[in-house]
């Protein structure tokens, strides 16, 4: 039995779902995009074109649920299935978009630059238990205005793993997109086997901009997936009770599902978010809060209701440095993730209010999901009968440890961890010099960059990204250090 966790009572949900479409046909929701106001008018929808705000009928809502697929496969860069964003199925990534980075030498939150994404993104490529990449970093030594597509660009080269990705700018979609389809061949084939998916923020309450409204009408065209990341926050810009906030991400993102649904009957859709509680102390949106937990697991909890794939950021921590904090900030979002099964979790080396990543952190979250991925197998039955035989056994011997049955089943019944987890014995800790977590994963930082054997990307394709990304007179390959 899969362990499993429940928040909201059904007729809660069915409540949340009502009273997010009235919200919608009675409020409406302010839409800055012009295509997307062309798109509801054409519906046949009530468009106040001077207050840009549009109203929906709780008919045609649900008419794009049932469009709107179940299921989003999605491929690595050699055209293998990773995963499918469906049910209960799990799939770890990092965070995206962290201005800064934790520096593993000074243990200090800089700005962030290439060198950092790049080894970022050849680390993660290497950790088992993250399947999923993302853009995760930006880098502030090229013009803001392709910073998108750059962290694209470098996910592609060097990583084979599905990217988390999204545009700051409407006109880096078309560049973004045929990068992607350099690497599929056709656009076709990027619609059939997805390499990537596009995350489209609203702004709260009931906001969509003219850039999230054409990212997501863009992906809806090509068939990429669109992660909606609603974004309230309780007691700010939404209610400050968490019901209050769950209903508002519900009509948000319900008002998005129903945009891509018009441009592309079954374009896939993912209901996601990066909701938090409003630290009304500090002012600060605290992601390592149990409060946003909660707040995540009853968003999440509606979008399984609506039988959507669904996106969490949780995992994360507030924290400044690695410390226990960070643990178990990080433990707890992650395995709450794990059991509610959200389909894409997000967060995996952030810190500092989702504005930070750690190289450092992200091979320990690794650990973190590896055991999240050996706790939702639950407890499976290997024998009939269960133990009496062995017991039998046992009373001829001392012990169980050469026996074939142990041989058999101890790596299946136990995950073992790598040497992140320090699980030795006071004295031999002293021997090795007293080594803390941080220390041990700056150490297999330097192990995977080491063993990172090189792009094996093709050199012609790598070619085409970058004249792809041509711009100015830039030299990605001297930026790359390539």
């Amino acid at each position: 039995m899969r362990p499993t966790i429940n928040i909201l009572e059904e007729e809660l949900k069915e409540k949340v779902v009502i009273e997010a479409m009235e919200i919608l046909e009675e409020l409406g929701f302010f839409v800055e995009n012009d295509e997307a106001i062309q798109i509801l008018q054409n519906e046949g929808l009530n468009v106040d074109t001077i207050n840009r705000r549009v109203k929906i009928p709780p008919d045609l809502i649900k008419k794009a649920l049932k469009t709107a697929p179940s299921a989003v496969p999605l491929y690595d860069r050699e055209g293998n299935l990773v995963t499918k964003l469906e049910g209960d199925t799990i799939c770890f990534d990092p965070g995206s978009a962290a201005l800064n980075v934790l520096d593993p030498e000074t243990n200090e939150i800089r700005s962030a630059v290439s060198k950092d994404f790049v080894d970022f993104t050849k680390v993660v490529d290497q950790l088992e238990h993250i399947h999923a990449q993302s853009t995760a970093i930006i880098c502030s030594d090229v013009p803001e205005e392709i910073g998108d597509r750059y962290r694209l660009l470098i996910s592609l080269i060097y990583s084979k793993k599905p990217v988390v990705t999204g545009t700051f700018a409407k006109e880096s979609f078309e560049v973004m997109k045929n990068m992607l389809v350099a690497i599929r061949g056709s656009e076709e084939e990027l619609r059939r086997k997805p390499l990537a998916i596009f995350d489209a923020c609203p702004s709260p309450p009931l906001k969509w901009s003219d850039l999230t409204c054409q990212s997501i009408i863009d992906c809806a065209k090509y068939g990429i997936p669109s992660e909606i990341v609603s974004m309230p926050m309780t007691g700010a810009n939404a209610p400050v009770t968490i019901l209050g906030a769950v209903v508002q991400h519900a009509a948000e993102t319900l008002a998005g599902l129903v945009i891509t649904q018009l441009v592309s009957s079954g374009a896939p859709v993912i209901w996601g978010g990066s909701p938090a509680v409003f630290d009304m102390k500090k002012a600060t949106t605290p992601m390592g809060s149990i409060d946003t937990m909660i707040l995540d697991l009853g968003y999440i909890e509606i979008g399984k209701y609506l039988n959507l794939p669904t996106h969490a950021y949780l995992g994360m921590s507030d924290t400044k440095i690695l410390d226990m904090q960070s643990g178990f900030e990080s433990g707890m979002g992650a395995l709450l993730a794990g059991i509610k099964g959200v389909n894409m979790i997000s967060g995996a080396g952030m810190i500092d209010f989702e504005t930070t990543q750690s190289i450092q952190k992200v091979v320990i979250d690794n650990q973190i999901c590896g055991m999240i991925h050996k706790f939702n197998k639950g407890i499976i039955q290997r024998d009939e009968p269960i133990a009496k035989n062995l017991l039998v056994d046992l009373e001829e011997k001392t012990h169980l440890l050469s026996h074939d049955h142990t041989l058999k089943w101890f790596r299946e019944e136990q995950f073992i961890p790598n040497q992140i987890i320090d699980r030795s014995t006071n004295e031999e800790w002293i021997n090795k010099g007293r080594k803390s977590v941080t220390q041990r994963a700056t150490e297999e930082v330097d192990k995977l960059l080491k063993k990172y054997s090189g792009s094996s990307l093709d050199k012609d394709k790598i070619s085409n990204l970058i004249e792809i990304m041509s711009y100015k007179d830039i030299d990605f390959r001297k930026l790359l250090g390539m």
